[in-house]
C-alpha cells in the first residue's frame, strides 16, 4: 500500500538517499527547505561518508519534536545503474523492514539518481521495494509474527505528483506479478492441484476482465490432445488447459501467446525420480506461475496489446493406467510421439499447448518451463536458457530480460539438433533422444510444434528457485520471467 503526500508525517520515519560522490550541501538544503529538518553540523560530515548499501538512523529536530530519519548510502550517483540500484535499494529496504518499521515516507528527491528520467527510476524503486520485502507464507500452527513494511508514503518537492503515482504504480504491478508467481510455486502440490490452479486463473480473469476458458479432459479428448492426456493418465486429479485472453486492441490480431508448463508435481512417472530428486517438484509449474504472474502485471497496466495465455496443467504420477516408455502418442498437431522417458513429460504437455495457441491465432509464441536439469548443468542458477527459430524475436525477449534483471542465454538450435528428436523407427518424434545436450533436446522437441510461427523457449529450471536469500527476496521461488514477459508485452 502506498500514497503520494505533499507533506511527510513526522510520526513516520523519513527515508532518504545519500550519494557519496557529491557534497552534502544540496542534501542539507533539501532537508531544511523541503522537509523542515535541521541537521546538526557534526552529522553533515557523517552523511557524506555513508558507504554504499549502509543504512543509518538519525534522530533530528523537527518543529517541537525529534523525528527519525533513515539514510541509505547509494554509492556514486555517476555510477548508478539499474542492476546496482536494485541491489542497493533491495538490501536497504530489507534492513528497514527487519528493524520492525511498518510505515515510512520516501524522500524521492534524494533517492533518484537521474532527475530527467525520474519516472523510470521511480518505477524501478517501486518494483524493487515490493520484490525485496516479500515474505513467503507457511503452515506452522504457531507462526512467529513477521515484520512487514505495510505502508509507504511518497514525498517529493520536485517531481510531478501524478507522474510519481503512475510510475510507482507501474513498478508495484511488476512486483505483484512476480510475487504472485512466487506464491504459486511455493504452494504444496496437495493444495495447488491443476483444478486449484485453474480456479486461481479464473479469479484473476474476474479481477482484470480477461476472457477465460478452462478446457476439461473431455474437451482435450475431442481436440486430440494425446500428449497432454498421456501425462495425466496416472493421476486421480483431472487435467486442465487454462486459457486466458487479454485483448487490448479492437481486433484479435498481432497476438502474443505465453505458454507455461503447469505440472503441479512431477514424480517422473515410471521413469521415476530418485529420492533426492523428488523434493521440490511442487515447483514444476514454475512456467505456469510465470505466465500467470505476467498476466497479473498486464491486467494492472493494461497495454494496447493482445495476449493469449495457455497453461497445460496436471501432475505426473504412477498408477496402473499411467503412460509408459515405448508408448506411442498422437498429439493435437497430428504428429506421433514415441515415449522413451516419462520424466520428459513437460515437453509433451507443452506440445499440445503450443499447438492450441497457434489454433487460437497466436502470431508468436513464448513458452516458459522448468524443463530440464540439463539447463542447470549448463548455466547454473544465474541465467535462463533459451532457444528460438527467430533471432529478431529472441533479441526482444533478451532485452526485456536485461531490463528486468533476469538474464537469458541463447542455446543453439539448428538442423543437427532438430534431427535428434525425429530419430524414431515407429513415430514422427521421440521425447528423449539422448542425454547429450539435454536442455537443447527438450527445447527442440517443443520447437517441432511451433511449425513456422516465431517462437522462443525459456527453460527456467535453474533460475526459478533461489538457494539463499538475496537482495530481491527470500530463499525459494523467484517468480523469474514474470517480469520479463510482462515487460516484453508492455513495450
Amino acid at each position: 500500500m502506498f500514497t503520494v503526500t505533499e507533506k511527510w508525517k513526522p510520526e513516520d520515519p523519513l527515508v532518504l538517499g545519500v550519494f557519496t560522490d557529491e557534497g552534502q550541501t544540496s542534501l542539507i538544503k533539501q532537508l531544511k527547505e523541503s522537509a523542515g529538518l535541521h541537521t546538526p553540523e557534526y552529522l553533515e560530515g557523517g552523511l557524506a561518508r555513508l558507504s554504499q548499501g549502509r543504512v543509518e538512523s538519525l534522530i533530528l529536530p523537527y518543529e517541537n519534536q525529534m523525528v527519525r530519519v533513515i539514510c541509505i548510502g547509494l554509492g556514486a550517483r555517476s555510477m548508478a545503474g539499474r542492476a546496482e540500484s536494485r541491489k542497493v535499494w533491495g538490501q536497504a529496504f530489507q534492513q528497514i523492514q527487519a528493524q520492525g518499521i511498518e510505515r515510512c515516507t520516501l524522500f524521492l528527491d534524494t533517492l533518484i539518481p537521474d532527475d530527467e528520467k525520474y519516472k523510470e527510476w521511480i518505477t524501478l524503486l517501486g518494483e524493487t521495494i515490493y520484490l525485496s520485502t516479500y515474505k513467503l507464507e507457511n503452515y506452522k500452527t504457531a507462526p512467529v509474527e513477521e515484520q512487514r513494511l505495510k505502508s509507504i508514503q511518497l514525498f517529493s518537492d520536485s517531481f510531478d505528483a501524478v507522474s510519481v503515482e503512475e510510475a510507482f504504480t507501474e513498478g508495484t504491478a511488476y512486483a505483484e506479478g512476480a510475487n504472485t508467481a512466487r506464491k504459486l510455486v511455493h504452494l504444496p502440490a496437495n493444495i495447488l492441484t491443476a483444478s486449484e490452479l485453474a480456479a486461481h486463473a479464473l479469479k484473476m480473469a474476474g479481477r482484470f476482465g480477461f476472457d477465460a476458458r478452462i478446457l476439461e479432459k473431455q474437451d482435450m479428448e475431442e481436440l486430440g490432445m494425446g500428449a497432454l492426456l498421456a501425462v495425466n493418465q496416472g493421476s486421480v486429479e483431472p487435467p486442465k488447459l487454462i486459457v486466458l485472453k487479454y485483448q487490448g486492441l479492437e481486433e484479435w490480431r498481432d497476438v502474443t501467446a505465453l505458454v507455461g508448463k503447469g505440472i503441479t508435481y512431477d514424480t517422473g512417472g515410471y521413469s521415476i525420480k530418485s529420492k533426492a530428486g523428488m523434493p521440490g517438484m511442487k515447483g514444476d509449474m514454475g512456467g505456469a506461475a510465470a505466465v500467470l504472474g505476467a498476466m497479473e502485471t498486464i491486467g494492472r497496466i493494461k497495454p494496447e496489446k493482445n495476449v493469449l495465455a495457455v497453461i497445460p496443467s496436471t501432475d505426473n504420477m504412477i498408477a496402473g493406467g499411467a503412460f509408459k516408455p515405448d508408448d506411442v502418442l498422437t498429439s493435437m498437431s497430428g504428429q506421433t510421439i514415441e515415449v522413451l522417458n516419462t520424466d520428459a513429460e513437460g515437453r509433451l504437455a507443452l506440445a499440445d499447448a503450443v499447438t492450441y495457441a497457434r489454433t487460437e491465432g497466436a502470431d508468436r509464441v513464448i513458452d516458459v518451463a522448468t524443463l530440464t536439469g540439463g539447463v542447470v548443468t549448463a548455466l547454473g542458477s544465474w541465467m535462463t536458457g533459451a532457444m528460438t527459430n527467430d533471432a529478431s524475436f529472441y533479441k526482444q525477449i533478451e532485452n526485456a530480460g536485461r531490463e528486468t534483471g533476469e538474464p537469458i542465454w541463447l542455446l543453439p538450435y539448428n538442423e543437427d539438433y532438430k534431427a535428434q528428436v525425429r530419430k524414431s523407427s515407429i513415430a514422427d518424434l521421440n521425447n528423449s533422444p539422448t542425454r547429450k545436450a539435454h536442455a537443447i533436446m527438450g527445447g527442440a522437441f517443443v520447437g517441432a510444434f511451433a511449425e513456422g510461427v516465431p517462437w522462443v523457449h525459456l527453460d527456467i529450471a535453474g533460475t526459478s528457485t533461489a538457494e539463499t536469500a538475496h537482495a530481491l527476496g527470500p530463499k525459494g521461488p523467484t517468480g523469474v520471467m514474470a517480469r520479463t514477459l510482462a515487460y516484453y508485452v508492455n513495450q
